[in-house]
């Protein structure tokens, strides 16, 4: 099966995305189409062998749309996949400034008239409803023909994509916004156009010579209105995906026999040797080779401190080096870089849909058909039972004001843009704030979520040894010494508990000694002479006065060592995998949530309890094998939690992969985005409360977003349609359904937006 995303144009509202994805779905080659309104995008995916671009504009064409399929970059051994990416995106974002740009001529010519018509429509109604307003300095005459002649050309000219609409709907029965819009605004015109040169047709209707060009107008300079501001804003939703294209390096220093050579980014290949200067941006994936530096990598992963980094530390392409210049060595270039696959991932999920649009998706599948339906039963209704209790004439007058007021009104753009605007916008400020989330569907799921299960080892805790420990067992044997001479042997073993004694010599810069002789034995310890004495660090042996200063270590959960020369023991030193210094805080503002927090680990109980103390979790399930992990989040399901599972994304695969919301923790390149639906960078645990949060908001601006774009539908629908006229003897004029339905349009993106401002935490 192979999937393809396509750009979409001349998608309108949410009735047209229905119609491409009806349409895409029944083309045999196509097992399943997703179009995403807000994005403008298509993801197609293929049974069999991938149609081309023109047989699917062949379908699609004759409802007046088309795509232009995305070229998904093929390989990885250099870094044009990228650049590629980059351009395709501002060739994109110069489209849409140019299809903006030509709106807002229009709506530069439309909306003066139609500000200038509407000032002079409430003269006049104003003038029939209060003596002390004069009527128009106009004849009425010479106002229908010069109206006559701006709404001609507003409809035919500014207007002509829904009277295309109407063309569409006519020929495949296909109907949109642009139908409603255009029946709305065709059928005022015309009935006014024959009102103004048919007088004996009027005379015989014995209607009143009353018009709707200024209505005509108003509609259409509205409509164009709020379509441009709702592009203009939809254009901000896309920036987070805009801003991580942006990181790219244009160019990248080669360093080639001592020779510094600037070349284009796109050149580098894997294995290169490059130079990065002080405040230059990292070109691609590496490894620091030589040189030390201090780099800010707030823009991938959203931590605001820079990092310090040395030979052999990881380097990841787009952050920028602060201070100090190092040479590295390209280890992923392309489509292997974690800023690609980044903006692969954005991107993916802002056009994937959550369950909660599928209401959304229903309702507009259906919604242009059933407004039509209602449009014709309200003005059949007005001539038939209306015009029983008052003149015809008024009873006409009423049924065409109904007419257009549902079908401006009812327009269904604002619930199309309810759903995806959020998530692009949600999901987008999780990026910038290192919190990954894979689609839509585990942003929903992430909101429901009444408990966290943490796996200890590299989630909790730092997840390497480290000495917390130097006991003394003689008085003339100091502490620094224990450690010179353990640290002295133990280099030239690569156990992790020797690596962890060496490092925390070098961190109080004791100098070592030489050793000779040097021994391993598995599973013991290691031994080695230092100035003539046998220097043994080997595990704890059944000695009593030993014990009794292991024990008590023991009960923390740390590994113990002895210390011995020629015999003697010297002293313990203990090892532990220490506690993340932000664990306490992130669990703190998980309770403040009500979120219970459980940690699922190997290890024995009392070492859990330990850890699971210092940072003040609700309950430790222990000695748990990797294989059982998911058995006990199944447990915890079946108790009715809503469980999100945290851990490395890859011995916790199983786990990850079974829980409500699977979250990795991923730290520098070495990232598992594919093992989740929500992956952290750099592993900071606070991120998974700030994850819950943007999850939270999100799911409460697009319950915002559906409610306001059923209620403008739910209340303006029976206005228009004139429920009120029996009861206060109010009939609304179409130019305010307009202005609504504008207003639902830019309320809801506008309201989107707001995520922006979302504060997520520390």
């Amino acid at each position: 099966m192979t999937t393809k995303s396509y750009m979409v144009k001349g998608m309108h509202c949410a009735s047209c995305a229905a119609l491409i994805t009806k349409k895409l779905s029944k083309l045999e080659g196509i097992g399943k189409a997703e179009v995403n309104l807000a994005t403008e995008k298509a993801k197609v995916e293929f049974t069999g062998e991938t149609l081309t671009d023109e047989a699917l504009n062949k379908l699609l064409g004759q409802y007046g749309f088309s795509v232009v399929s995305e070229q998904a970059p093929q390989a990885a051994e250099c870094t044009a996949p990228v650049i590629d990416r980059k351009a395709a995106a501002e060739k994109a974002r110069q489209e849409k400034e140019e299809e903006l740009l030509a709106q807002k001529a229009k709506v530069q010519f439309a909306l003066p008239i139609a500000l200038m018509v509407f000032v002079l429509m409430m003269w006049d109604i104003a003038a029939q409803s209060f003596a002390s307003v004069p009527n128009l300095p106009i004849p009425m005459r010479l106002f229908n023909l010069i109206s006559m002649a701006l709404a001609t050309y507003m409809v035919f000219r500014i207007g002509a994509p829904f009277l295309h609409g109407i063309v569409m709907f006519v020929r495949s029965g296909a109907a949109s916004m642009d139908t409603l819009i255009g029946i709305g605004t065709l059928t005022a015109w015309l009935y006014s156009t024959i009102i103004t040169l048919m007088p004996e047709v009027r005379e015989q209707l014995r209607v009143p010579d009353y018009t709707y060009f200024d209505t005509t107008i108003v509609v259409i300079g509205f409509v164009l209105l709020g379509k441009y501001l709702e592009a203009l804003s939809k254009m901000k939703t896309g920036e987070a995906i805009e801003k991580l294209i942006g990181l790219q390096a244009k160019t990248a220093i080669v360093y080639d026999n001592g020779n510094e050579i600037e070349v284009p980014v796109e050149q580098v290949v894997k294995g290169t040797m490059l130079v990065v200067k002080p405040g230059g941006r990292i070109p691609v994936d590496g490894i620091i080779f030589s040189g030390t530096s201090s780099i800010d990598e707030s823009m991938v992963t959203g931590e605001p401190v820079p990092v310090d980094k040395k030979p052999g530390d990881p380097v990841i392409g787009g952050t920028i080096n602060r201070q100090g210049a190092f040479t590295f060595t390209a280890t992923a270039v392309g489509a292997d870089t974690m800023l690609f696959r980044i903006v692969q991932m954005v991107e993916d999920a802002q056009g994937s849909k959550a369950p909660i649009q599928n209401i959304a998706d229903r309702i507009a599948a259906v919604f242009v058909p059933a407004v039509l339906v209602i449009a014709a039963l309200t003005f059949i209704v007005w001539l038939t039972v209306g015009s029983a209790f008052m003149e015809f004439s008024t009873a006409l007058t009423f049924g065409i004001m109904g007419l257009v007021g549902i079908l401006v009104i009812a327009c269904p753009c604002a619930l199309g843009l309810a759903t995806p605007t959020a998530i692009i916008v949600g999901i987008g400020k999780g990026a910038e704030n290192g919190i990954l989330i894979r689609n839509a569907q585990s942003l929903e799921t992430l909101a429901t979520i009444d408990t966290v299960v943490f796996d200890k080892t590299g989630t909790i805790t730092v997840g390497t040894p480290s000495v917390t420990n130097i006991v003394p067992l003689d008085v003339t044997t100091t502490a620094d010494t224990i450690l010179q001479l353990a640290a002295s042997v133990e280099k030239h073993s690569e156990h992790p508990l020797a690596q962890a004694i060496v490092s925390a010599a070098n961190d109080k810069k004791i100098a070592l000694s030489a050793v000779t002789g040097f021994e391993a034995k598995e599973g013991i310890g290691v031994q080695g002479i230092i100035n003539e004495n046998m220097v043994r660090v080997h595990k704890p042996e059944k000695n009593e006065q030993i014990m009794a200063a292991v024990g008590p270590l023991q009960q923390h959960g740390k590994t113990v060592v002895i210390l011995e020369a020629d015999g003697v023991a010297l002293g313990l030193i203990a090892l532990s995998d220490t506690i993340k210094p932000e664990a306490a805080e992130a669990v703190r503002e998980l309770h403040s949530k009500g979120v219970k927090v459980i940690m699922l680990t190997g290890d024995n109980r009392l070492a859990a309890n330990y850890m699971a103390k210092q940072a003040g979790i609700d309950e430790v399930i222990p000695e748990v094998l990797p294989h059982q992990k998911a058995d006990r989040i199944r447990e915890l399901q079946q108790d009715g939690r809503k469980v999100a599972m945290a851990g490395d994304g890859i011995n916790d695969a199983p786990a990850l992969a079974l829980a409500d919301v699977g979250i990795a923790m991923a730290t520098g390149t070495d990232i598992a985005i594919e093992s989740a639906g929500v992956t952290i960078l750099r592993g900071d645990i606070r991120k998974v409360a700030q994850s819950i949060t943007l999850a939270k908001a999100t799911m409460r601006v697009i319950r915002q977003n559906l409610f306001w774009a059923f209620i403008y539908n739910v209340i303006g629908i029976p206005i228009a349609a004139g429920a009120l006229y029996p009861f206060f003897g109010i009939v609304l004029n179409p130019v305010f359904s307009g202005i609504a339905m504008a207003g639902s349009s830019v309320s809801v993106v506008t309201n989107s937006l707001r995520l922006k401002a979302t504060k997520l935490g520390g």
